[in-house]
């Protein structure tokens, strides 16, 4: 079983995306990614957009080959849009065999409205290649059953957790799950198995309480009592105390706690913790959103003009 994660936040952008190879499949989860719209005021700065549009590349490459796609659920990080912001994936980008494969998401009963739409959106695009997989199994992919995104009494509706088996290797995808519900960490326990991918807790919003910001650090240790790999990342990564965090997990459990992009052998890249700091080092030309959302620029001429500037006597 090979693990490529391709989009995540210690990666440069807002997404858990991942590529699962096995000898019979090659499974995409998640292939959705984002940039914070705005964050601390600030749009997303050119070198985010730039390392978005490469994992948006990397995303569609990986639909050109992939044999199976779940969607955990229908968040516009997680999932390619019809209606697309200039900093996501959209339908039109989406290579035109991708109707032809087999796509697994969870069922859009429950869901908000905005979200049961992007279900229809996602229907009409692989027609009955897409099928609803909640609490169901099939042969070596199991998906469970709605667990909460995030705390149990949040309003951001639930999700669907993906196993993929490949002869004595098991993988879980837990996306947004944020370790803040017990039942769900039980399940992937219960799995057994050698590496999970989830969402750690998002410690930069200021609503997250001490009882559950422990909560979320329990559930990690339990992970990492039972499961010999564990890569927290996506929400965890959104703010400089997440790479913290996972350094004193480890060292308090005598267990290494991996982000996505150490777990790929790469320094971690937190962009948007980093943006208020990017705009700051490299500002960024009064309207050029507007010129980019437009598609009249594009992030290479925002560097070479930086570049002139900076080299000019």
């Amino acid at each position: 079983m090979h693990i490529e994660i391709i989009g995540a936040e210690s990666l440069g952008v807002r997404g858990l995306c991942c590529l699962v190879v096995t000898p019979d499949r090659r499974v995409l989860v998640d292939p959705g990614v984002a940039l914070g719209f705005v964050r601390n005021g600030h749009m997303p700065h050119p070198v985010q957009v730039a390392m978005g549009r490469t994992v948006r590349a990397r995303i569609i490459a990986a639909l050109e080959t992939a044999t199976d796609i779940v969607f955990s659920h229908f968040h516009g990080d997680h999932i390619p849009l019809l209606e697309a912001n200039p900093y996501q994936l959209a339908f039109r980008d989406l290579p035109p065999e991708i109707c032809s494969k087999r796509a697994w998401c969870p069922s859009p009963e429950g869901q908000s409205t905005v979200m049961g739409a992007r279900y229809k959106d996602l229907a009409s695009l692989f027609g009955p290649n897409l099928r609803i997989a909640d609490d169901s199994e099939h042969g070596d992919i199991i998906f469970s059953p709605p667990v909460p995104h995030g705390e149990p009494d949040g309003r951001q509706g639930s999700i669907m957790m993906t196993r993929v088996q490949s002869r004595s290797q098991a993988f879980v995808h837990a996306s947004d799950i944020q370790l803040l519900n017990d039942q769900a960490v039980d399940r992937i326990i219960d799995w057994r198995p050698n590496t999970v991918l989830a969402a750690g807790p998002p410690l930069y919003l200021e609503r997250l309480d001490r009882e559950t910001r422990n909560r979320a650090w329990r559930n990690a240790a339990r992970l990492l009592e039972n499961i010999p790999t564990v890569i927290l990342d996506h929400h965890l990564m959104r703010s400089a105390q997440g790479p913290a965090w996972l350094r004193s997990l480890s060292n308090r459990t005598g267990r290494h706690a991996y982000c996505a992009a150490e777990y790929m052998g790469r320094p971690p890249l937190l962009l948007e913790a980093r943006r208020e700091e990017l705009y700051q080092t490299m500002p960024v030309p009064e309207g050029w959103h507007d010129l980019y959302g437009a598609g009249q620029t594009d992030v290479r001429e925002f560097f070479f003009s930086f570049a002139e500037k900076e080299i000019r006597p």
